[in-house]
C-alpha cells in the first residue's frame, strides 16, 4: 500500500517546515552532539533554485524534504541539486514517508531539468544511509561543510 502522504510545497521559513527542521536539529544533536551547522540561506530552497516539502500525514505535519541548487559535479552529471533536511517524525517512521518524500525531490529536480542528486548524511544515521543505497546512491567523495569530518558520508544518483 502507497503511503498517504500529503507533500506541500512550502517556504523554508513556513511556520510547519520551521517546526520539523527544529526536531531535526534536536535529533542531530542527540546523534552526534551539536545541530547541523552548514549554512543555510532560506531562499536557495526557493523555486527555482531550489524546494521545500512538508509532508503531511492527514492534518499533522510529519515530513521534510527540500533540494537546492548544488555545483558538485560527479558520476557524469551536468547538473546538480543537494538533498537536504530529509526527515521524518520518530513516531510515524516505517510507513513509506521518506521513500515517497526522496522519490518526489528525485522527480521535481529531474522537472527542473537537474540530471544528479547528491547529498550528504552521518554515520550516526544507519536508516538514512539505508534508504539511500536501496534508492540507487553510490557513495561519493565528500564536499560542502562536512566534506573532511570523520562521521560524514556522501552519495550521489543520476537521474
Amino acid at each position: 500500500m502507497q503511503p498517504s502522504l500529503d507533500l506541500r510545497t512550502v517556504g523554508y521559513l513556513h511556520p510547519d517546515a520551521a517546526a520539523l527542521v527544529a526536531r531535526v536539529q534536536q535529533e542531530y544533536v542527540e546523534r552526534y552532539g551539536s545541530p547541523d551547522e552548514s549554512p543555510v540561506d532560506p531562499a536557495g530552497f526557493d523555486l527555482p533554485e531550489g524546494l521545500f516539502l512538508v509532508g503531511y500525514d492527514g492534518a499533522d505535519p510529519v515530513a521534510t524534504g527540500a533540494w537546492r541548487r548544488s555545483e558538485v559535479r560527479v558520476l557524469g552529471g551536468a547538473s546538480a541539486v543537494e538533498v537536504k533536511r530529509m526527515f521524518v517524525v520518530a513516531e510515524r517512521r516505517g510507513r513509506g514517508f521518506a521513500r515517497a518524500m526522496l522519490a518526489e525531490l528525485e522527480d521535481t529536480a529531474r522537472g527542473a531539468g537537474h540530471d544528479l542528486v547528491v547529498l550528504e548524511t552521518g554515520l550516526r544515521q544507519p536508516e538514512a544511509i539505508g534508504l539511500y543505497r536501496s534508492a540507487g546512491y553510490e557513495e561519493i567523495d565528500g564536499f560542502g561543510f562536512y566534506q573532511d569530518a570523520p562521521l560524514s558520508r556522501c552519495f550521489g544518483k543520476l537521474l
